[in-house]
């Protein structure tokens, strides 16, 4: 199945000093989807907000928000994304012990659910829920920072869900260290939504447009 190749720029990324500004320019700039990175200090060690900036950044762009829960517990804290703005709510198959309940709690809410995979996480964990998802999203670094280099043997990983994947209306996502060199891999992998942050948002608002179009530009000529 061809999926369009989208293009999400992590706001974790974005100047947090003006972050409505950053994301209503990465909007301009050419993003397809705004990706919101949730983490809570525990799940993983970085903490970066919570669902009330999310909701005041929602007017700043109409694209959709693919909102990314590093948190354990989740459950909780759904609702709360969901009323804030959420389009897309992706949740770590290994933060909790009941990740069916969970993706059809996100359903309930009318959201789209994604899964992600840890690097060390196999893709056959995805393989009981695969019908539940609209999105599976596959981590090339360990989760917690920005700025991580490119984990190669997340390839695998990519080939394999896009095998498992096959015609189903499921979208596959790539998050950590994707840049204009590491597009191309990805892509001609099967991942079709890449996540960049550094890569988006270095060289400053004028440079986002030529930055998110270089990374389009790389994983379109792969496929």
């Amino acid at each position: 199945m061809s999926r369009p190749i989208r293009i999400a720029p992590s706001i974790l990324a974005a100047d947090f000093a003006k972050l409505g500004a950053e994301v209503a320019a990465i909007d301009a700039a050419g993003a397809d989807w705004i990706h919101v990175d949730i983490m809570d200090g525990h799940f993983v060690p970085n903490i970066s907000f919570g669902p009330d900036v999310m909701k005041a950044l929602r007017g700043a762009s109409a694209k959709p928000f693919d909102v990314h829960l590093m948190i354990a517990p989740v459950d909780p804290y759904i609702p709360a994304f969901a009323a804030a703005g959420a389009d897309l709510i992706s949740v770590h198959v290994e933060a909790g012990a009941h990740l069916h309940r969970t993706l059809s709690l996100i359903r309930g809410l009318g959201k789209k659910a994604g899964v992600v995979l840890n690097p060390a996480t196999p893709a056959a964990m995805v393989e009981p829920v695969i019908d539940l998802i609209d999105l599976v999203l596959v981590m090339s670094v360990n989760p917690g920072f920005g700025g991580q280099s490119f984990i190669r043997a997340s390839l695998d990983t990519i080939r394999r869900l896009d095998r498992l994947i096959g015609e189903r209306p499921i979208d596959l996502e790539v998050d950590g260290g994707v840049t204009v060199e590491t597009a191309p891999l990805v892509a001609a992998a099967g991942a079709n939504v890449l996540v960049a942050g550094s890569a988006v948002f270095k060289g400053g608002p004028g440079a986002y447009a030529g930055n998110i179009a270089s990374i389009r530009s790389a994983a379109e000529g792969a496929r």
